[in-house]
C-alpha cells in the first residue's frame, strides 16, 4: 500500500526513464472521444465504460473498474467493468467502505490511493471477514489498485480500480494511467451531476414560469413583463384579449418605432419621461391611452415595478395597468364644466329664481313643469333679455338629469370656423392649432343637459352634425371618423324667427322640426307689466345688499314710470336700470332718472298714438341710438351691445343686415 501523491502530468513524449509512454499516447484519442461524449450529454455508464475500455487497451492483463458511491455514503456500486469477470462484479455489489477493507473500500474511506500488490499476502486483507477475503482469489484476481474519485469539494464520488491476475506493483506510467483515468471519471461524474442539476433547475424554472404565467393570466389587470431596458418580453392574456393582438404583434414595434400598445400621441409625448424613469430604477406610474381591439383608445394608469437580483441589479420590470378611462373623462368633463361656469359668471341670470305671477309667465311655468320630467327636446323662443336661459335651467333642475352637468353654449359668440370643434371636440392635428385632442361640449354634458343658445346662428355644416346627434344620438369629433355615442338632453333657444330662416334657406327644415318638439315662448316684459313691481323689488333688494346699502322704499311714480316703458331689452334691460339706480341712490328710497327711459328710441307711447313703423326700422333706430350713445363703440361695458343687452356678434350681424356704419358714430 502507498499513500496518494499529487497528480503527475502525463508527458506524451517520454517517461522519466527515457522510454516513450506508448500507453499514454494511445489514451489521448480516447480521452478526446470521452470528453466529446460528456459534452454531447451521453449517459454516465456509457462514458465510464468507454473510459475503462480505453484504459484496458493499454495492457492485455489489465482490468479496470469504476465504482460509484451510494447516496448513503456507506457503500460502493460497480458501474463500469468491461473486462472484470461478471461473477466477481456481482459478488462485490455492493462493496462496503471502511478501514482495512478491499482496496476500493479502503481508498474511499481514507480518500487516498491504495495499492495491494498481492491479495493473498497483503496485511490489509487480514481484517476482512473470511468469506469476503477470498472473493478476489476465487475469481483469479491477485493485485488490486484503487484511486478515490474526489470532487472539488473533497467529496468521495467513487473509486477507479485496476485489477491483475498476477501479483505486481505499478510502474510510474501505470500510476499516471490510474490518475488520468480517475481524473477523467471525475469530470464525467461531475458533468453528469451538473447536467442533472441544470435539467432539474430548468424544469423547476419552467414549471415555476408556467405557474406564474397561469397566475398572471388569471389577474384581471393588464400586465406586461419588460427587460431591464424596458423592452416588452411578455403580456398576460387579459391584455391580449383587450387589444386583439398576438404576443408577437403586441411586443414588436411598428415600422415607425412606436409600440402598438399605446396611443402614438402619448408615446411621442411621454417616451422620454418613461426612459428617464426606467433609468432611475425606482417604481413609477404613467397614464397612457391603450388601444382596444376595436381601434378605440382608453386611459390606463400603468404602474412600473422593478425586480432585482441578489446583487440589487434590475433584471425585469413589471408593468400593471388599471382602466381609468371613466375617471379621466369625468375629470375632463369637470374641467369643461368649470370652464363653462367661469364663462357664465359675467352673464349669469339676473335672478336666481323666476320672479313674477302674471298669467303669461304662469303659463310658461306650467309648460316647464310638464316637459321637465321628460327627455323631449325643447325650443325656447323669445326676444333678447326675456330669460330664456333661466327657463332652460329650470327645466334641467326639475328633470332626472339635475345631478349632472348643465352646459350652455352661445352659438352666436363662437366663430363659425370653430363652432363644430367647440360642440363636438377635435382630434390632434384636425386643424391648425389643434395641438392635442379636446373633448367638446356634448361630451362634457354627458348624462346631463346642453343649452344651445342662439341656435339660429349655427352655420349649415354644423347644423348637419347637430341633426345627427338628435336623430342617432352620436357624433364624430372634428378630424375623426369614429362615431361617439352620447346621452344628452338638448335644449335650444333663439330670438330669431326660425320659420323665416327655414324659408330663406339659412336654417335646415329637418333640424327645425327636430328642435321644435316642444316649443316654449317667453313673453316679453311689456306683456308682463303686472310683474314689474315684483321684479323691481327683488332686484333692488339684491343690488342693495351687494352694494351694502339699505333701501326700504320705492317711489310710486318710479313704478308707474317703469310700467309705462316698453322695455325692448326686456328683463336684462330692467336689471341694468335698477342696478344703476341702486349705485346712485343716496338714501333709503329707490328712484330712477326719468331721462334714462325717455332717451331710449323705443320709449313707450302707449295711448299716445305713436306712428307705426316696421320692425326693421324700429330695430335700426335702437341700434343707431345705442351707437350714438357709445360713440361708435360696440363691445365692452359701455359699448352699444351692452346697452342693448345683446351679444356683440348678434349686434354686428344686425348692423351688417341693416347696413349701419359704426364709423360714422365714432369721434
Amino acid at each position: 500500500m502507498t499513500s496518494s501523491a499529487p497528480p503527475i502530468p502525463v508527458d506524451p513524449q517520454q517517461d522519466p526513464d527515457g522510454t516513450p509512454p506508448a500507453g499514454a499516447v494511445s489514451l489521448l484519442p480516447a480521452t478526446k472521444q470521452i470528453l466529446e461524449m460528456i459534452a454531447a450529454g451521453a449517459g454516465l455508464p456509457d462514458i465510464l465504460t468507454r473510459l475503462c475500455v480505453a484504459i484496458d487497451q493499454q495492457d492485455p492483463d489489465m482490468m479496470s473498474i469504476v465504482m460509484l458511491m451510494d447516496p448513503d455514503g456507506l457503500r460502493l456500486w460497480p458501474v463500469a467493468a468491461p473486462r472484470v469477470p461478471p461473477a466477481f462484479v456481482e459478488a462485490i455489489s455492493p462493496l462496503l467502505i471502511g478501514e482495512n477493507m478491499s482496496s476500493c473500500g479502503t481508498a474511499a474511506f481514507r480518500k487516498e490511493r491504495v495499492i495491494i500488490t498481492d491479495v493473498a499476502t497483503d496485511p490489509l486483507r487480514s481484517g476482512v471477514r473470511a468469506e469476503r477475503r477470498h472473493v478476489p482469489l476465487a475469481h483469479g484476481l491477485r493485485a488490486t489498485w484503487s484511486q478515490p474519485l474526489l470532487s472539488k469539494n473533497d467529496e468521495v464520488l467513487g473509486t477507479f480500480g485496476m485489477l491483475y491476475r498476477s501479483p505486481r506493483s505499478p510502474t510510474e506510467r501505470e500510476l499516471r494511467l490510474i490518475e488520468d483515468g480517475a481524473a477523467i471519471a471525475v469530470i464525467a461524474i461531475e458533468g453528469e451531476r451538473s447536467q442533472a442539476a441544470l435539467t432539474k433547475a430548468f424544469q423547476e424554472i419552467k414549471t415555476s414560469e408556467q405557474e406564474l404565467r397561469a397566475i398572471v393570466d388569471a389577474i384581471s389587470q393588464i400586465i406586461v413583463v419588460l427587460s431591464a431596458e424596458g423592452k416588452g418580453l411578455y403580456a398576460n392574456r387579459p391584455l391580449l384579449d383587450y387589444t386583439g393582438l398576438t404576443m408577437e404583434q403586441l411586443l414588436a414595434p411598428d415600422p415607425e418605432g412606436n409600440p402598438r400598445l399605446f396611443d402614438p400621441e402619448d408615446w411621442a409625448r411621454l417616451r422620454d419621461e418613461r426612459t428617464h424613469r426606467l433609468s432611475s430604477g425606482m417604481p413609477f406610474e404613467i397614464e397612457w391611452r391603450v388601444r382596444r381591439n376595436d381601434g378605440q383608445y382608453r386611459w390606463f394608469l400603468v404602474r412600473y415595478h422593478p425586480l432585482r437580483d441578489e446583487q440589487g441589479r434590475i433584471i425585469r420590470w413589471y408593468a400593471s395597468g388599471t382602466d381609468i378611462d371613466d375617471r379621466k373623462r369625468a375629470e375632463e368633463r369637470m374641467r369643461n364644466e368649470t370652464l363653462a361656469l367661469r364663462e357664465e359668471i359675467d352673464r349669469s341670470s339676473m335672478f336666481e329664481e323666476i320672479v313674477g305671477s302674471s298669467p303669461a309667465l304662469q303659463g310658461v311655468l306650467v309648460q316647464v313643469e310638464k316637459v321637465a320630467k321628460t327627455d323631449s327636446t325643447v325650443l325656447i323662443l323669445g326676444e333678447t333679455g326675456t330669460g330664456k336661459e333661466l327657463i332652460a335651467r329650470a327645466i334641467h333642475r326639475r328633470s332626472g338629469r339635475s345631478t349632472r352637468a348643465f352646459i350652455r353654449v352661445n352659438c352666436a359668440a363662437i366663430p363659425q370656423s370653430l363652432i363644430a370643434s367647440e360642440l363636438f371636440g377635435h382630434e390632434k392635428g384636425a386643424f391648425t392649432g389643434a395641438l392635442q385632442r379636446r373633448l367638446g361640449r356634448f361630451e362634457a354634458a354627458e348624462g346631463g343637459t346642453i343649452l344651445l343658445d342662439e341656435v339660429g346662428e349655427l352655420p349649415l355644416e354644423t347644423q348637419i352634425g347637430l341633426l345627427r346627434v338628435l336623430q342617432e344620438r352620436e357624433f364624430e369629433r372634428v378630424g375623426s371618423s369614429h362615431p361617439i355615442p352620447v346621452d344628452v338632453r338638448v335644449l335650444a333657444s333663439t330670438n330669431r324667427d326660425l320659420e323665416a330662416a327655414v324659408e330663406s334657406g339659412a336654417f335646415r327644415q329637418d333640424l327645425y322640426y327636430r328642435l321644435n318638439v316642444f316649443p316654449i315662448r317667453m313673453p316679453p316684459l311689456r306683456e308682463r307689466v303686472d310683474d314689474i313691481p315684483m321684479l323691481v323689488e327683488y332686484l333692488v333688494e339684491r343690488y342693495a345688499r351687494s352694494a351694502g346699502k339699505s333701501i326700504r322704499h320705492i317711489k310710486k311714480q318710479t313704478l308707474e314710470l317703469l310700467q309705462g316703458y316698453d322695455w325692448p331689452g326686456n328683463v336684462r334691460e330692467l336689471q341694468n336700470v335698477v342696478e344703476r339706480a341702486v349705485v346712485l341712490c343716496e338714501g333709503e328710497t329707490f328712484a330712477i332718472d326719468e331721462s334714462w327711459l325717455k332717451s331710449k328710441s323705443s320709449q313707450a307711447s302707449r295711448g299716445t298714438g305713436r306712428q307705426v313703423i316696421t320692425l326693421a326700422e324700429g330695430e335700426k333706430e335702437l341700434i343707431e341710438a345705442a351707437l350714438a350713445a357709445s360713440h361708435g363703440r360696440i363691445s365692452g361695458p359701455t359699448g352699444a351691445a351692452s346697452k342693448l343687452g345683446i351679444p356683440r356678434q348678434t349686434l354686428e350681424s344686425k348692423m351688417k343686415a341693416l347696413r349701419i356704419d359704426k364709423l360714422s358714430y365714432q369721434r
